[in-house]
């Protein structure tokens, strides 16, 4: 990481210190009592028509502003040196702009998209995202211990080279889901949020392709995850979600940060170490920490074989057109 990510670590922070400083934003008295793992807490018993169409027109600008930067983005060549550009203040400048509308259309209706759509639609959006960086990162990094599976290097490729809209779509999504919160939990979200819109901003900078930089941003959701897990779920529910994603990073994220070998077995030797240490005396609960990469790993197949049979008839349809 260099002085323009610290830059926008410190701004990220700074947005999170205001919304703490504009708080509280609700009271327990406002919500119905939790309902289980699909139900989702922090929305009104009875949606408000105002509420509704603010989030929804705010969710809206947000969107398809975003998407037609990523489209100016693409149209034009990378600037000298890989640095910063005119359209990356102007992204920089819609996201700040939406950030601080989603804060007063929580003050004055306080509903998000949460009224109208799955809680388990949020977090998908989410899980695809990280999903779909380990996909196109596999000719790079490799998938397990620094071995690439190179049938999926075309559909890597194709993400590559589309991902940015439908990065935009999960986490703007996911933005206008929720309504602000000033909680632990709500906080940690949106600094993780706030910092991927960071990385969005800087499309077509040698900042955005920094390979210590976006690993940071893949282990984060490890923090997250086992933040909200400690918060929410049952004790040491926890565990499963920081080993789990920190497992990622041992068999697959750290193999593309250049690190010497004696390096990546310190790593890995470390959180194996961690591991049997906090599920001591329990047998086999430690395998528990098994479930978020065989998940993540499974829908990284599951996309590679359905982007490949889907090139694959794309090219057949185009040869039987073309010869027609």
């Amino acid at each position: 990481m260099n002085r323009v990510h610290l830059l926008g670590i410190g701004a990220c922070l700074t947005l999170i210190g205001l919304i703490i400083a504009l708080g509280p934003y609700s009271h327990p008295g406002m919500f119905l009592p939790d309902q289980g793992t699909h139900w989702y807490y922090w929305k009104l018993p009875e949606p408000t028509l105002g509420g509704r169409v603010s989030a929804w027109l705010l969710y809206l600008g947000h969107q398809l502003a975003i998407w037609w930067l990523i489209a100016r983005f693409r149209a034009q060549p990378p600037g000298p040196g890989g640095g910063m550009q005119p359209l990356n203040w102007v992204a920089l400048g819609v996201n700040a702009l939406f950030i601080a509308l989603h804060v007063l259309q929580t003050r004055v209706f306080y509903d998000g998209l949460a009224q109208d759509t799955s809680v388990m639609a949020s977090q998908g959006s989410v899980v695809l995202l990280l999903v779909m960086v380990l996909l196109f990162e596999n000719q790079r990094r490799g998938m397990f211990f620094g071995h690439r599976l190179n049938w999926l290097q075309r559909p890597g490729a194709f993400l590559r080279q589309y991902h940015g809209y439908y990065f935009a779509w999960a986490i703007i999504y996911t933005f206008w889901f929720h309504p602000i919160e000033d909680n632990a939990g709500h906080l940690l979200g949106l600094f993780y949020t706030f910092l991927i819109l960071f990385q969005g901003s800087l499309a077509r900078t040698r900042y955005h392709s920094n390979r210590w930089w976006t690993v940071t941003l893949e282990c984060f959701v490890a923090v997250h995850g086992a933040m909200v897990a400690y918060l929410t779920l049952s004790a040491g529910t926890w565990r499963m979600f920081f080993f789990g994603f920190l497992a990622l990073f041992v068999v697959t994220q750290m193999h593309g940060l250049g690190l010497q070998r004696r390096w990546l077995l310190l790593l890995a030797a470390l959180y194996l170490g961690a591991v049997a240490l906090l599920f001591r005396g329990e047998g086999t609960g430690f395998l528990v920490v098994l479930r978020i990469p065989m998940v993540e790993y499974g829908l990284v197949l599951l996309m590679g074989l359905l982007i490949f049979a889907g090139l694959g008839l794309y090219r057949r349809l185009a040869r039987n057109s073309a010869g027609a």
